[in-house]
């Protein structure tokens, strides 16, 4: 069984080979640059503790992160809108 680090490197690299490859300059290049920039001295790291939030899921429905963890752990993955 693929560990996750390599389950995701697999699927970029499947969704890359599917995408235009100027689309894919285009991100790679903007994610570059957001990882230089001081932005990235404010993010959560790992380990960090996790502020509570309050956020909606993809229904709409507002997911709190301290209900959430009533149940145990939890992977939080955040990303920009409905691709």
């Amino acid at each position: 069984m693929p560990t996750l680090r390599q389950a995701l490197a697999d699927l970029r690299a499947e969704k890359d080979a599917a995408r235009d490859p100027v689309a894919t300059t285009i991100m790679n290049r903007a994610t570059e640059q957001l990882a230089a920039s001081p932005i990235m001295e404010s993010v959560v790291k790992q380990g960090d503790t996790a502020p509570m939030f309050a956020r909606p899921d993809l229904d709409g429905e507002t997911v709190r992160l301290r209900s959430v963890l009533k149940d145990g752990p939890a992977i939080v993955s955040f990303f920009r809108g409905r691709w």
